[in-house]
């Protein structure tokens, strides 16, 4: 969401936010709106105060004997106004509420600009891609040849984008969890969390998932919404709280099963597990000062990227442009790793300043520990990682020429000392 009185206060910018977001400018009309609610809000104020003066008038002229039925169709008007004008002073700020909801985030300076991953940069790169004597197999094709990946009876099951993991690939979905929880909660300061996977209106309306992607998630029958992303329960630990800034930074990390539906992605990777109805992630989130944000960006993307070195995976960081980033985001660092499969670099992670946007929607701020009042918090998220894209690269990465996959030595205690995953039978 964003700051009103901030729009007051910089037309110009925001309206040049949005073009970089390639929307078209809205704050005149935003401005039109604010002034017909403050002149309403202005009326229905006076009116009481009116009324309120009127109701002591008519006191008086009681006890000394005085007709009051002037004083009567006074109050009476001044009600009628009071109430035609709170009422036209909510719809216009419902309206201007509305706007605001549709619109996303600003970008940060530095992003560039562009209308899609085209003008995406990339900042660096870490390891080199593995090197094969054979023709490197995709994900599918070796996990099909193990005989522990079955897209088939998972589609009898729930149809397409579901995977069935058996055998040593389902302990290493759950091996590459744990590893993950562990690094960031015993190195790297975060505190693991396990919420709930179904969540209401509000949750995802704070960060920004509701009202615009709705034909994005799954809903129940009976209201609720399940998580795209543990970042929806975790952000909304805060929602409508006061934090003292002693308190910050708040640092959480999850480990759950994400559900999407995948709508606006028709004919994207229907092969493999790169893109799934249901899949497992880790989640890291961050709520901390607004000076401390573009600090605290750069230290999560750190995190993530360590998983990866830790793996011996060769990956590379990019910095999104205006038009890839989403919605909620003012900035944001995508990891890819390379994938020898397909021959490219694929996203495992993404990483987001979010400043002041979330925490305006969730109404969650801190009290500054000199000075007086309450700012709203910033808020942070970035997945550490993905866990079935990270499987996926293990498989392609660390694939033999015998339709063995050698695992990570770091994974290796987390299988029970397995060192190579071997056919079934």
């Amino acid at each position: 969401m964003h700051d009103l009185r901030w729009i007051r206060d910089n037309p110009t910018e925001f309206d040049r936010g949005l073009t970089r977001r390639g929307l078209p400018r809205c704050t005149e009309e935003i401005l039109t709106l604010d002034r017909l609610w403050r002149a309403a809000e202005t009326r229905s104020q006076e009116a009481q105060a009116r009324r309120n003066r009127v109701a002591r008038e008519i006191g008086a002229a009681k006890k000394r004997g005085e007709d009051i039925a002037a004083l009567l169709r006074q109050t009476g008007e001044d009600r009628d106004v009071e109430a035609q004008a709170g009422a036209e002073a909510a719809r216009l700020r419902a309206q201007i509420e509305e706007i605001l909801a549709g619109l996303p985030n600003l970008p940060a300076e530095e992003v560039p600009d562009g209308p899609d991953e085209t003008a995406n940069r990339v900042l660096r790169h870490h390891g080199e891609p593995p090197r094969f004597d054979f023709e490197p197999l995709s994900h599918e094709a070796i996990g099909e040849r193990l005989g522990m990946m079955d897209f088939a009876r998972a589609g009898k099951l729930s149809g397409s984008r579901f995977v069935l993991l058996r055998g040593a690939l389902a302990r290493l979905e759950r091996a590459l969890g744990q590893f993950m929880l562990d690094l960031h909660t015993t190195e790297f300061g975060y505190t693991e969390v396990s919420p709930p996977l179904l969540v209401r209106d509000e949750a995802a309306f704070g960060v920004g998932q509701l009202p615009k992607f709705t034909e994005e998630m799954f809903r129940t029958t009976d209201g609720y919404w399940l998580i795209p992303t543990a970042e929806v329960p975790l952000t909304n630990l805060v929602a409508g709280e006061i934090l003292d800034e002693s308190a910050l930074p708040l640092r959480y990390t999850a480990w759950t099963p994400c559900f999407r539906s995948e709508a606006g992605a028709a004919g994207k990777d229907t092969r493999g597990m790169i893109r799934q109805h249901q899949f497992e992630k880790v989640e890291l989130v961050s709520v901390v000062r607004p000076d401390d944000s573009a600090a605290e960006h750069e230290r999560m993307t750190a995190c993530a990227e360590e998983v990866l070195k830790r793996l011996g995976l060769a990956y590379r960081v990019v910095l999104l442009s205006t038009g890839d980033m989403g919605f909620a985001s003012q900035k944001t660092y995508d990891i890819e790793v390379w994938l020898p499969g397909q021959g490219i670099y694929r996203e495992i992670s993404s990483c987001s300043n979010c400043g002041s946007f979330q925490a305006l929607r969730m109404r969650a701020r801190y009290r500054p520990a000199e000075g007086r009042g309450t700012s709203p918090v910033h808020t942070l998220n970035g997945s550490g990682l993905a866990i079935g894209r990270t499987l996926i690269a293990i498989l392609e990465n660390f694939q033999r020429h015998n339709g063995t996959v050698a695992l990570p030595p770091v994974l290796q205690p987390y299988m029970g000392g397995l060192e190579v995953i071997e056919p079934d039978g």
